[in-house]
C-alpha cells in the first residue's frame, strides 16, 4: 500500500500547516486577529465592490492516483467572490506545499449543494472541503456520511456539528468570550450587548451572558435592533436606560435645587463595557446614538468580534478609540494575501483563508492516508492541535474548531495587540 508523504520542509516563507504535540517540535504560527471577516452562514460581511476575479487556477500536474480532495463553494451566484475566493485559496495552499500528490477539485454549491456532492463522491473524492452555508451542508451531510466521506465545512454554525462533519469556521462565541475575559481582567464587571436581530446576535448575546456570569460579573441591559437603520433608535435608548435615568436626573436637580433650568447630570448607563457584534456601517450608526442617550466612550469600552477585522477604517472614527474586539491572528494571513494578489491579481477576503487552511490541515491529518482507503478522521482530534494562516486551533469533542485568539484595539493611530493569541495550547 503506498503512503503519500506530504512534504512540507518545501513550502518556502509559508506558514505551513503542522500538527502541535507532546511528542514534536512545536511550529508557532506568527503571531501578530475577522471576520475575518463576518462569519459565513449568520452573517456575511459587507465588502467595498471587487475588482474582477480570477479564475481558480488548477493545481500543479496532477497524477492519475493522487488523492481526491473536493472543495464545495458557491461559484456563480450573488456568492461567487467569496467562493473562488476560497477556492483560489486552497488551490494557491495546494501550490504552496509543492505536491502533486493531492488532487482538488472545485464544485459549484450554488447549482445545487447535494448534487455537487454526489458528483465529487463520485468522482472519487475522499473528503470535502465546504460548504460554505448551512443550508448547503445540510444538503450534503446524509450524502456525504452514506459514503463514509468526512466534511469539513467552512461554515460557523456549530449546530451542524456531528459525526463525520467538522466545523472550520470562526465561532462569534468564542470571540465574545475572549473579549469579555480580557475586559474582566482590566476592571470590567458590568457588562451590556446592543445586537443586530438573528441568529448571530442571539448567540453573541448569549456568550457575553455566560461568560460575564462566569467571570463574576453582571449583565445591566441587552437588547437587540433590527437591519434597518430607520429603527435602531429605540433599542439604543432602551440599553442605554435613557428614560430612568433622565427621569432621576430630572429629580434629584428639582430635589437638588428648586430652580427651573437646573442642570441636568445623568448617572452613568448600566454597563462599563458595551457589545456591539456588527459590521463598521450599523457599529457606526450607533456609536453616535448611544452618546445621544448618555453612553460615551471611549468611559464606556465598546467591545466586538472578528466582524470588525474586515474593516480596517473603523479605527478613524473617534467614538471608537479605545474599542477592543477579539479575533484570530493576521500576520500570517497578511502574508499568503500578497501571494495570493501577486497571483490572482486582487486582495482576498479575510474568509480566504479558511480554504487555505483547510487544505493544509488535509495535508497534515492525512500523513498516512493511503490510496484506497477512507479519510483517516481521527488525526483531526489531534489535542495538540493545528497551526496556519489563522493561527493554531483545534477540534473539540463536537467537532468544533477551538481556535487561538488575540485581542484588538482601535486607537486614531490604527490597531494594536493588546492581548496576544497563544502559540500553543494547554493541556
Amino acid at each position: 500500500m503506498t503512503f503519500i508523504k506530504l512534504h512540507f520542509m518545501r513550502v518556502v516563507a509559508i506558514i505551513a500547516l503542522t500538527v502541535i504535540s507532546a511528542c514534536a517540535t512545536t511550529k508557532k504560527p506568527v503571531v501578530a486577529p475577522v471576520q475575518a471577516p463576518p462569519p459565513p452562514v449568520i452573517v456575511q460581511p459587507v465588502t467595498p465592490p471587487p475588482p474582477p476575479v480570477a479564475p481558480v487556477i488548477p493545481p500543479r500536474p496532477q497524477v492519475s492516483n493522487a488523492l481526491k480532495v473536493a472543495v464545495l463553494v458557491p461559484m456563480s451566484g450573488g456568492s461567487a467572490r467569496i467562493g473562488q475566493s476560497i477556492a483560489n485559496a486552497a488551490n494557491l495552499a495546494l501550490l504552496d506545499l509543492n505536491t502533486s500528490k493531492m488532487r482538488l477539485t472545485v464544485y459549484d454549491t450554488d447549482q445545487g449543494a447535494s448534487q455537487a456532492a454526489n458528483t465529487a463522491i463520485a468522482e472519487g473524492a475522499k473528503v470535502i472541503l465546504g460548504p460554505l452555508f448551512a443550508q448547503d451542508v445540510r444538503a450534503v451531510q446524509a450524502i456525504a456520511r452514506n459514503a463514509n466521506v468526512p466534511v469539513i465545512t467552512f461554515s460557523n454554525d456549530i449546530g451542524l456539528a456531528q459525526s463525520g462533519t467538522w466545523i472550520l469556521g470562526f465561532q462569534p462565541s468564542q470571540e465574545v468570550a475572549r473579549v469579555v475575559d480580557y475586559a474582566h481582567k482590566r476592571g470590567i464587571n458590568r457588562f451590556g450587548a446592543l445586537v443586530p436581530q438573528g441568529r448571530y446576535g442571539e448567540i453573541a448575546s448569549k456568550a457575553m451572558s455566560a461568560a460575564v456570569l462566569s467571570e463574576g460579573g453582571s449583565v445591566g441591559a441587552i437588547e437587540s435592533y433590527p437591519r434597518d437603520r430607520a429603527k435602531i433608535f429605540a433599542p439604543a435608548r432602551r440599553v442605554a436606560n435613557y428614560e430612568a435615568r433622565l427621569t432621576a436626573a430630572r429629580g434629584a436637580a428639582q430635589a437638588g435645587i428648586g430652580a427651573a433650568g437646573a442642570t441636568i447630570k445623568l448617572s452613568p448607563p448600566p454597563f462599563d463595557a458595551l457589545l456591539i457584534p456588527d459590521t463598521g456601517g450599523f457599529l457606526r450608526a450607533l456609536i453616535p446614538l448611544l452618546k445621544g442617550y448618555g453612553v460615551e466612550t471611549p468611559r464606556v469600552r465598546v467591545l466586538g468580534t472578528s466582524l470588525w477585522a474586515a474593516e480596517p477604517g473603523l479605527h478613524r472614527d473617534p467614538g471608537l478609540s479605545g474599542a477592543w474586539y477579539a479575533a484570530v491572528p493576521d500576520a500570517a494571513f497578511n502574508q499568503m494575501a500578497r501571494r495570493f494578489n501577486a497571483r490572482f491579481g486582487y486582495t482576498p477576503p479575510r474568509l480566504a483563508s479558511l480554504g487555505y487552511d483547510s487544505v493544509l490541515l488535509v495535508a497534515t491529518a492525512a500523513r498516512n492516508w493511503s490510496l484506497g482507503e477512507s479519510f483517516p478522521t481521527g488525526a483531526l482530534s489531534n489535542s495538540g492541535g493545528f497551526a496556519g494562516v489563522d493561527g493554531i486551533f483545534r477540534f473539540n469533542g463536537n467537532n468544533v474548531a477551538m481556535r487561538g485568539l488575540q485581542v484588538e484595539e482601535l486607537n486614531p493611530a490604527g490597531l494594536r495587540v493588546v492581548s496576544p493569541a497563544p502559540s500553543a495550547f494547554g493541556r
